[in-house]
């Protein structure tokens, strides 16, 4: 079930919904539907190297002393 973040332009203020197929989101605040979504880091847990696991967002590298956004770049 997707949980997508919204901001409301009328009150200027960011809200969490969850959405199901058509729902139509509206502010809870001040009940308008003049909001735009925004873009979220989704979260993801991984596994490492001696199988603990650790707790990642899209955009962390999981391996240690890299700088990279994305694994696709150093192979792991």
């Amino acid at each position: 079930m997707p949980i997508y973040e919204f901001h409301c332009n009328r009150c200027n203020k960011d809200f969490e919904m969850l959405l199901m197929g058509s729902d139509k989101p509206i502010c809870p605040t001040c009940k308008t539907d003049d909001i735009y979504r925004l873009l979220s880091a989704c979260g993801f847990l991984s596994k490492g190297e001696q199988g603990q696991t650790t707790r990642a967002s899209a955009g962390q590298s999981s391996c240690s002393g890299c700088s990279a956004t994305s694994c696709s770049s150093c192979g792991h």
